[in-house]
């Protein structure tokens, strides 16, 4: 099975829960049977590491993310993925255009698996700290919410 966490430019909200959802896996040991991976709508970070803002966040928590590259989502993401969830409606819409007629992807906004099937993951940048901390909240509820729903389709 495979993950794909989409933001806008790949450097704050969707490397962030690639982080937390891979260590998430461990703790449930799913790590081998589930792949994971982010990127972004936009092309503009490509190559880029996550922000060093949401890096530290995420470190706190013993987390590390430092070792991402920001890449742009793609059409073939459809094909390669069961799973692409947006941060946001913004991502949603974009990636909504994007879909080929037909494809096996289940593409839903990431919050809902936090039980906020309406919920944003708002875009931490142009904030302060405090912004990346409240993002890795909603990323940890959605993440732990994913694994149950995986763990009962397994």
């Amino acid at each position: 099975m495979k993950v794909l966490f989409v933001c806008l430019g790949n450097i704050c909200r969707s490397p962030s829960a690639e982080g937390v959802f891979r260590r998430a896996l461990e703790q449930a040991g799913l790590e081998q049977r589930i792949t994971v991976d982010s990127c972004g709508i936009g092309d503009w970070h490509a190559g880029n590491p996550p922000d060093a803002r949401a890096q530290a966040a995420a470190e706190r928590r013993d987390i590390n993310i430092s070792g991402l590259s920001a890449r742009q989502f793609s059409r073939d993401d459809f094909q390669a993925f069961d799973y692409i969830l947006p941060m946001d409606y913004g991502n949603l819409r974009d990636i909504r255009a994007m879909a080929p007629a037909e494809h096996g992807a289940h593409v839903e906004l990431f919050l809902a698996f936090a039980g906020t099937p309406q919920g944003e993951v708002p875009d931490p940048y142009y904030g302060g700290e405090q912004g990346f901390e409240d993002v890795l909240d909603m990323i940890e509820a959605a993440s732990q919410g994913l694994i149950e729903h995986i763990e009962a389709s397994l």
